[in-house]
């Protein structure tokens, strides 16, 4: 075993590469689709980076859907004992992957974060990178010996909907990771109702991305200077708080402060018909509220 080394929030194939048989090292295939709910582990069966276990969206990675929105943050309990299962302990290093440029994978990797573990990285262009660089894959099981996993919970990194509009009256910035089209309300697939939080601004999670991989933390670095994310204490959303996760990463890429997540983000917000919606901006720039 090697002596334990910090890895950087987002890690690229040959420093994975490097370091994957260490025994303080898991590999965790994230892949998930929306509205299909199996598709993920029908991914990681039919072929995954050689000793990666499968973690479900669904039920490692989040509490049953309900009034809290579709994906509502695991208790302590659950997440505890999902990386026990995994193998993940205490002094586990991970490295999440998926194949979304990881939207997906993200969100693992700030649960680890937000329950007291920082070593926690994403594979930078998920499997797609591993297998681009020659690298094969398997459809050997891995049964990692449970480890102890203690959850030390940082409620610093998330905000509910109640403390929302006092920290936006503060002058915290929103930001809004979904589509551009959905942020708009041109189009609402899933939740029911169309358009976003008044106030917030759009920063698409893709954004973050280029032909895949992580921008450079220059780039990401001007991205959310632009957003006004250096100047005034952010909280991002999404459809269900899994992408926004995506965002809080590339923040800290660029090395900005953490961001908050809001977990119920618009699954949560839309389903109240007493919550404003703003939908826009038209052709104008103009945004109407409904």
């Amino acid at each position: 075993m090697r002596s334990m080394r910090a890895f950087p929030p987002v890690l690229d194939v040959e420093a994975l590469r490097a370091v994957a048989q260490d025994v303080d090292v898991r590999v965790v295939d994230v892949r998930w689709r929306l509205g299909d709910p199996l598709a993920g582990k029908a991914a990681y069966d039919m072929g995954h980076i050689p000793g990666a276990v499968f973690a479900d969206l669904d039920k490692d990675l989040a509490a049953a859907p309900g009034d809290r929105g579709r994906h509502p943050l695991p208790s302590a309990e659950t997440f505890a004992g999902a990386m026990a299962r995994l193998g993940v302990g205490d002094g586990t290093r991970v490295v999440a992957y998926d194949d979304q440029g990881g939207a997906i994978a993200a969100r693992l990797w700030f649960l680890l974060r937000y329950y007291g573990h920082d070593q926690a990285s994403v594979l930078d262009g998920g499997i797609e990178a591993w297998t681009t660089a020659g690298l094969a894959l398997t459809t050997d099981v891995m049964a990692p010996s449970a480890s102890l996993f203690h959850p030390r919970p940082r409620p610093e990194l998330i905000i509910g909907r109640d403390g929302l509009q006092s920290a936006l009256d503060g002058g915290a910035l929103l930001l809004d990771a979904r589509d551009p089209e959905r942020y708009r309300g041109d189009v609402e697939p899933v939740d029911p109702r169309a358009g976003h939080i008044p106030g917030a601004d759009s920063a698409p999670f893709q954004e973050n991305l280029a032909a895949g991989r992580f921008r450079d933390a220059a780039a990401l670095r001007e991205r959310y200077d632009a957003l006004g994310a250096s100047t005034r204490p952010t909280i991002v959303y999404c459809g269900s708080g899994v992408t926004a996760c995506h965002d809080l990463l590339a923040m800290v890429v660029a090395g900005l402060p953490q961001a908050r997540l809001y977990p119920g983000s618009w699954s949560e917000w839309s389903r109240d018909p007493a919550a404003p919606v703003a939908v826009g901006p038209t052709a104008e720039g103009d945004l109407t509220r409904r």
